[in-house]
């Protein structure tokens, strides 16, 4: 990775992050706003967040929390400086980000879409949830117990691994 920033690619980061962010139309956390940057410059994550946080002070990138999570988007302000900024972002870098944003979003709406977590309630006791998130709304949720850190990582995982599977079942055995 480079090692050191100069002025001409802290403007073309700049404008990457606001150019992705103008492109896309569903939640972003920053992670996953790395994650489709990464994939088209290369950039460490450390320097990723203090552009964006950057573009955050700015008022050019707001953020937002949504069920504990934080999420970012581009401003009007934001557009309105994308608009008289986007030449700084070489066509080659702009070709590759459109590239990657069909790749990158089906790879993140398909990761978002299923998720579990566990909860310590005391040293032994957890409550597992699992969720699917279709267009950035909840359409199911179940939260059960856990004996032991071990059963709810299991449970997580199967979670995550067979969702696809389980879900359907469980909506049969509820119709």
């Amino acid at each position: 990775m480079k090692e050191v920033y100069n002025d001409n690619s802290l403007a073309e980061n700049k404008v990457l992050i606001l150019y992705t962010l103008n492109k896309i139309n569903r939640d972003y956390t920053d992670n996953d706003l790395f994650k489709i940057i990464l994939a088209v410059n290369d950039i460490n994550y450390f320097y990723f967040r203090d552009i964006l946080m950057d573009l955050v002070s700015s008022k050019l990138v707001a953020t937002y929390t949504k069920e504990n999570q934080t999420f970012y988007e581009i401003t009007t302000e934001g557009k309105n400086s994308l608009e008289l900024t986007i030449d700084v972002l070489p066509g080659i870098l702009k070709l590759k980000a459109d590239n990657v944003f069909k790749n990158e979003i089906v790879k993140i709406v398909n990761e978002d879409s299923i998720s579990a977590e566990y909860i310590p309630e005391d040293e032994k006791n957890y409550t597992v949830k699992c969720k699917i998130i279709e267009n950035n709304k909840k359409i199911f949720e179940i939260q059960t117990f856990a004996g032991s850190n071990e059963q709810a990582k299991k449970i997580a995982d199967n979670w995550r691994e067979h969702a696809k599977e389980i879900y359907p079942k469980i909506m049969d055995l509820l119709n």
